[in-house]
């Protein structure tokens, strides 16, 4: 087992890759999605100590008020400069008009104490009235409020320097085209569910012919979502044989082999933890002498892929409303 940091670099600790808008990324991040409020501030500022660069945020984790007092601590505690940092978060659906989109951002700087944000993505391709909808009546038709009209602000929001760069989440290869032929900016990332039961070749090949980076989140299948997000069939990615298999060949956990292929298969992965232990063993895998998978091993990997969602979007498929499944993924 590779020895755990103990001590904050001075640089980046991970493996980067560069954007399409020239940004560099950290290829390991710290998730926030499901970081329990009170614990939250502390994850993030231990996540720094150990050399995380890359912190993945969303206003609609409740929690980027707590992210932004961590990182102004650590910013005055010299454990890293505004400028090695790359944070991203996203665009919640219930401001998707193009008269909520800046002030939606400004309130995600305000929230984090940050002058800008190095990513800005669309959450979902979903637009809706209010912040958590109950019934069709409040949700938007994307017909009525097209992606294209949200993704024109968001662009605008580069311009004045809210952002360095601007993606999407949870986009299906259709959306991802449709997008490309109206904007200006293209999306620098697709930010979607992958891990070995969902490894996404056709997604990933489209958005490397395009140039777009995937981030991958629930890297580790995300047992910990909310108990309605959750099926009657549910399988644990942690303790299954043949990742359990690669894990004993290596000697490292069930966990840094699926942080290991998200990275070695050229995405970034941003797996939440809470528990410094866990997010420095999560963080070794971006390190240049984390050894890496062999053939074999990505091979048995890749068998496992199934299309199985842990995230289906079905809270999205109201009945009477205008989005379903099928249409969400394009499948």
């Amino acid at each position: 087992m590779l020895t755990t940091p103990t001590a904050a670099p001075t640089s980046s600790f991970t493996k980067t890759t560069v954007l399409n808008n020239g940004c560099v990324i950290p290829l390991v991040g710290l998730g926030t999605w499901k970081s329990e409020p009170g614990k939250v501030q502390q994850a993030v500022k231990e996540a720094i100590r150990l050399g995380y660069r890359h912190v993945d945020c969303a206003f609609c984790y409740h929690n980027e008020k707590e992210v932004g007092l961590a990182l102004q601590e650590c910013f005055a505690q010299g454990l890293c400069r505004r400028e090695e940092l790359f944070v991203t978060s996203k665009l919640w659906c219930d401001k998707h008009h193009p008269n909520d989109v800046r002030d939606a951002l400004r309130n995600t700087l305000s929230d984090l104490q940050l002058d800008y944000l190095d990513m800005y993505l669309m959450h979902w391709p979903v637009a809706i009235k209010i912040n958590w909808p109950e019934s069709a009546d409040d949700m938007i038709a994307l017909d009525d409020l097209p992606i294209a009209d949200t993704w024109k602000v968001m662009e605008e929001c580069v311009d004045q320097g809210l952002t360095k760069g601007i993606g999407v989440s949870n986009f299906s290869i259709k959306k991802l085209e449709h997008l490309l032929a109206s904007c200006r900016i293209p999306p620098a990332i697709n930010q979607v569910e992958r891990h070995p039961y969902l490894a996404q070749p056709d997604m990933m090949e489209h958005c490397a012919r395009k140039n777009i980076h995937v981030t991958g989140y629930s890297p580790l299948g995300s047992l910990d979502r909310p108990a309605g997000l959750k099926g009657p069939d549910e399988v644990n990615l942690l303790t299954d044989p043949t990742v359990t298999s690669v894990a004993n060949k290596h000697g490292i956990s069930t966990a840094q082999v699926l942080l290991k292929w998200a990275v070695q298969t050229n995405a970034s992965t941003i797996p939440k933890s809470i528990h410094p232990t866990r997010l420095a063993e999560n963080l070794m895998v971006g390190r240049d002498d984390f050894p890496d998978l062999d053939q074999r091993d990505l091979e048995m990997l890749q068998s496992l892929d199934a299309h199985r969602r842990y995230v289906t979007g079905a809270f999205w498929a109201l009945p009477g409303g205008p989005y379903t499944v099928e249409n969400l993924w394009d499948e």
